[in-house]
């Protein structure tokens, strides 16, 4: 879709096509909505971004909340949409062997023990080795860092699924 089809959209057609850009949570979509029309592709993921840095903390969570843990499978896991499940798959999280799987899981139990969510990075710019430091890394946050980490990958991850629907 080009940027000038994307400012064209009627209201519906555009949380429609861009509502699950932030995972599960079209409430971004509907406030970038108000911020068109969009001089760039650079313009449209400031106002989702925007959107997202506007909210609440309550909110904020919620949109972290909305993330599925990493290493769940798509069609096992109800809460993976089909593009988390490609972006896991590109990264290998979707053929872990026992340890690694293991290794996994136990890090998302002590991170969401302590945080109260799940562990969010962007996958599409990681490695299964990368995922697994940064978490051990980030296990040393505190809370408020934390939330602010996760919302930077929420919008790396919304910024890479924007730039395969949009082009200028």
């Amino acid at each position: 879709m080009t940027l000038a089809e994307v400012n064209a959209l009627r209201s519906e057609a555009f949380v429609s096509a861009f509502g699950s850009v932030y995972e599960h949570s079209p409430w971004v979509a509907q406030g970038a909505l108000a911020r068109r029309p969009f001089a760039s592709v650079a313009d449209m993921l400031a106002a989702f971004s925007r959107v997202v840095q506007e909210a609440d903390a309550k909110r904020q969570l919620e949109l972290v909340r909305a993330h599925p843990e990493l290493g769940h499978r798509l069609g096992v896991d109800p809460q993976l949409s089909a593009e988390s499940g490609r972006e896991q798959g590109g990264a290998g999280l979707d053929r872990l062997n026992p340890h690694d799987y293991a290794a996994l899981s136990g890090l998302n139990a002590a991170y969401r023990e302590k945080f109260g969510m799940p562990f969010v990075i962007c996958v599409r710019q990681a490695t299964k080795d990368v995922i697994m430091q940064s978490i051990v890394r980030r296990l040393e946050c505190t809370p408020d860092e934390e939330l602010h980490e996760a919302l930077r990958q929420i919008d790396a991850i919304a910024a890479l699924r924007l730039m395969d629907r949009v082009r200028q």
